[in-house]
């Protein structure tokens, strides 16, 4: 009876720190209201956060044409007046493994989606919710989840040339599910992804559709 007690107390300390955990990659609160810098982030934590490996659709949207003509350096840079880490970020296409280019950057373009230059286009953006203390990833989309419907998303390619997008969509998806990095026929949308707290259970999406550039 002792040693079911002890294995009992054993595994309830193991939880709560399980739980402290957690909370040290930054989801606590100082008494003053605002967000401590994450410590550490747990492994689960790491692996939860990236976005898919790679997107579908990049291939199909080419077929259809572009807006403008296709700049050589295919960086892009955003910015999201609703949220305030994120203001003429640098956005490089990176696989969503890379785990270097989230952890650097504000976020990253996942490879194998589309451009903002393209007709028929989603071009998928994935961030950090939490991040990692003194790189850009950190805290970088905490506030995806306060973008609403009319929200701007804007995006500027290389040449400098602007595209205005406006929020449609709100969601939490499955991280199995691929098809929100698809395009939507005869459209040219933004997505942006993060996990969603406090548990990255799901990744939460918000897409907008281009509106001009």
């Amino acid at each position: 009876m002792r040693l079911r007690v002890l294995v009992l107390l054993v595994g309830a300390l193991a939880m709560i720190a399980a739980l402290a955990a957690c909370g040290s990659s930054g989801q606590s609160q100082s008494s003053g209201g605002k967000h401590k810098a994450p410590t550490k982030m747990t492994k689960e934590a790491k692996k939860k956060q990236v976005a898919p490996k790679t997107g579908k659709g990049e291939s199909t949207a080419k077929k259809k044409g572009t807006i403008v003509k296709a700049p050589k350096d295919k960086t892009l840079r955003l910015t999201i007046p609703a949220m305030k880490r994120v203001k003429n970020s640098v956005i490089p296409t990176a696989i969503g493994t890379n785990e270097a280019a989230l952890k650097y950057h504000t976020a990253i373009h996942l490879k194998g989606t589309g451009f903002p230059w393209q007709k028929v286009s989603n071009v998928y953006i994935a961030g950090h919710r939490l991040g990692y203390r003194g790189t850009k990833s950190l805290y970088a989309f905490y506030d995806l989840n306060k973008l609403k419907k009319g929200d701007k998303i804007y995006i500027t390619d290389s040449r400098g040339r602007k595209y205005t997008y406006k929020v449609f969509r709100e969601e939490a998806v499955s991280p199995r599910n691929l098809s929100v990095t698809k395009p939507i026929k005869g459209e040219n949308i933004v997505t942006l992804q993060s996990c969603t707290l406090p548990n990255y259970t799901k990744r939460l999406i918000i897409q907008g559709k281009l509106v001009s550039s």
